[in-house]
Formats: structure tokens, C-alpha cells, sequence
């Protein structure tokens, strides 16, 4: 996708495949807010270019499109095994790597091969929603992959946008009586240093430079 019309394009089609604003914000990489902006252009045929509320015609956030890294498993692989290398010293007794579904699982497949890491998967709460108070919602942890079971643990998704979704899965496995050592990702849209007090580390950090205003 190379432009905002694309992605209206690209939210358009996702919302007629019935997929929740929450399913598209994580399939297109972008904020909730964003997707909610995408997929009401979509519905009214507005484009970018178009008058709206939102300043500079929409909301402020960076699509970040990985996906030539995505479509290839070779490169998946040592991009995987690059966000291990982040990790490799942060502490020997961790056996278990958690995956943020989607993305975040085929990454954490590759982080946990590389450390020689049980692999656990988490759904966040953003897969359900569409509008109003996310907090309602509840995330869940597969039983077809490991379980915390008091674990020290990773974290690995493709993305941060706001910190929610992490934050949201840092408190998730503290729930479950596990505790995590550190999370990792991709790409940092915020700057993120640390989320619920555990370290984030991220391959490429996007830094926002000029006035919002």
C-alpha cells in the first residue's frame, strides 16, 4: 500500500469480510482510531483528500506495511531471530515466548526457536471491537500452545501504536500468575521504553518530527 487511498481501499474490503475495526486496526497496522477513520471514508466513498474534523485530513499515525517480510519465511525467519538477538541477554531462565495474535505469533515462532522457548499465544481484546469502552472486552490465551503456569515469559508482536495492546497482555499474563521479562518488537510508532514496568525493545524506532498542530 503506498498511500491513505489504499488503505481505505484495503479497509473497505476487510470490513465487507466482516472483520471487527479492532481486526482491521491489526491487520493494517494502525491505531483503532484509524481504522475507525479508514473504514467510515470507505462507507461514505470519501477520500483523503476530503474535508473533515481530523486535522491534516485525518488522524495523526504512521501505517507501517511489513509485509515483504511477512509473505516470505526465510525473511520472517532472521527478522524473528534479529528481535531474539535483542532479547538473548535479558535473562537464561526464560522458557516461554507469548505471541500477540496475528502478527505477532509467526515472530514469536522464530524468537522462540531462537532461545529455545516453549511459544504461547495471546488474542488481545482489540479482535472484538468496534465502538465504545474496549475495557469491557477481555483478551484470551490459547490452550493449543503453552501455558503461563507461573513462567517468566517474552512478549512479541509486530507493532506498538499507542502501548495498549501490550500493556493489555503485560497485565493478561500477570493474571495468570506469570511474569514478564521483556517485550519486543518490530517497529516502535511511540517510543516506548518500558510498558507495566517491563522493558520494550523494538528493531526500528519511528520518531514523528514537525508540529501536530
Amino acid at each position: 500500500m503506498k498511500n491513505v487511498d489504499d488503505l481505505i481501499e484495503s479497509a473497505a474490503e476487510l470490513a465487507q469480510q466482516g472483520l471487527s475495526k479492532g481486526e482491521i486496526a491489526d491487520e493494517l497496522n494502525v491505531s483503532r482510531e484509524t481504522a475507525s477513520w479508514l473504514v467510515e471514508r470507505s462507507s461514505t466513498g470519501a477520500t483523503a483528500t476530503t474535508t473533515t474534523t481530523e486535522p491534516a485530513g485525518g488522524p495523526h499515525d504512521i501505517h507501517v506495511d511489513w509485509s515483504a517480510l511477512g509473505r516470505d519465511s526465510n525473511r520472517l525467519y532472521h527478522a524473528g531471530a534479529a528481535m531474539a538477538d535483542l532479547l538473548e541477554n535479558q535473562d537464561e531462565e526464560v522458557d516461554l515466548t507469548i505471541g500477540i495474535e496475528k502478527a505477532g505469533a509467526p515472530l514469536a515462532t522464530a524468537v522462540a526457536r531462537e532461545l529455545d522457548t516453549d511459544l504461547g499465544t495471546y488474542a488481545p481484546s482489540k479482535h472484538q471491537w468496534e465502538e465504545g469502552d474496549i475495557e469491557d472486552l477481555g483478551g484470551t490465551f490459547s490452550r493449543n500452545f503453552a501455558q503461563i503456569r507461573d513462567r517468566e515469559c517474552y512478549v512479541v508482536d509486530d507493532t506498538i501504536t499507542s502501548g495498549t495492546t501490550m500493556t493489555e497482555t503485560v497485565e493478561a499474563i500477570r493474571e495468570e500468575g506469570g511474569e514478564p521479562v521483556a517485550c519486543v518488537v518490530l517497529v516502535d510508532k511511540q517510543g516506548v521504553e518500558d510498558v507495566a514496568g517491563v522493558p520494550v525493545h523494538s528493531l526500528i524506532n519511528v520518531v514523528r518530527v514537525g508540529d501536530d498542530d
